[in-house]
């Protein structure tokens, strides 16, 4: 079985759109979908019409890595798929994971693109095909076997922040087999409309260079909430 966690806070709207289509996407595949919601989600999240082998779990706290653990506690799969509320999957999406899982490999992530088009935006998603400096961010969908999720010991629930690059560095300090699938997700671009392309980009930076310092993951956030709206 293939469990996707969807951890949300707030992304009502997102959901109504999102979970019709993984059900559609999950037609001839053993699938059941898991939505965390924060513990502060008031948005009427929870009310949510849901389609057959989804459920909605309540998670005890706030932060992606406890909604993300949390859900995997109530996951019967033996495959993991971290995916953003505000993220698409493409046509192919379960069939990419087996495949990938069934040639040797123990994890991967998905390339994607901007649900806007521009140079730049173009330009961000590109280097999402290839290994680089922003791999392993949530937006690329982490699918894993449960047994390597597991041995790993799941996300650093202290990792209030890049939670995702985190785990990435110890999957690869510990020579987890990965690929990147280039089939590409749709990405929502809302943090760009929201901010400035040069705003986004360069505070993005900082934190990774900052996270590879080992700069505590509560300053992180900080600087995040201080810079991105």
């Amino acid at each position: 079985m293939i469990s996707v966690i969807v951890p949300a806070h707030n992304e009502k709207a997102n959901l109504m759109s999102l979970l019709p289509r993984l059900a559609s996407l999950s037609k001839g595949y053993d699938v059941e979908v898991l939505v965390s919601l924060s513990s502060s989600t008031d948005d009427g999240s929870r009310l949510i019409p849901t389609p057959d082998h989804t459920r909605f779990i309540h998670c005890p706290k706030d932060g992606r890595a406890v909604q993300m653990n949390t859900a995997v506690g109530y996951a019967k799969g033996d495959i993991l798929v971290f995916l953003h509320a505000d993220v698409r999957p493409p046509r192919g999406f379960f069939r990419d994971i087996k495949s990938t899982l069934e040639n040797g490999h123990q994890a991967g992530f998905f390339s994607y693109r901007f649900d806007k088009e521009n140079f730049f935006l173009n330009l961000n998603a590109s280097f999402t095909k290839k290994d680089g400096v922003f791999t392993g961010g949530g937006d690329q969908c982490l699918f894993i076997q449960r047994n390597v999720f597991d041995a790993l010991n799941g996300f650093d629930e202290a990792q209030v922040l890049m939670e995702d690059f985190e785990f990435f560095h110890r999957m690869k300090s510990n020579k987890v087999p990965y690929t990147i699938v280039e089939n590409d997700l749709t990405v929502s671009a809302r943090k760009y409309n929201n901010n400035s392309y040069v705003r986004v980009n360069l505070t993005n930076l900082i934190l990774v260079i900052l996270f590879r310092f080992g700069v505590a993951p509560k300053t992180l956030l900080s600087l995040h909430k201080r810079y991105i709206r």
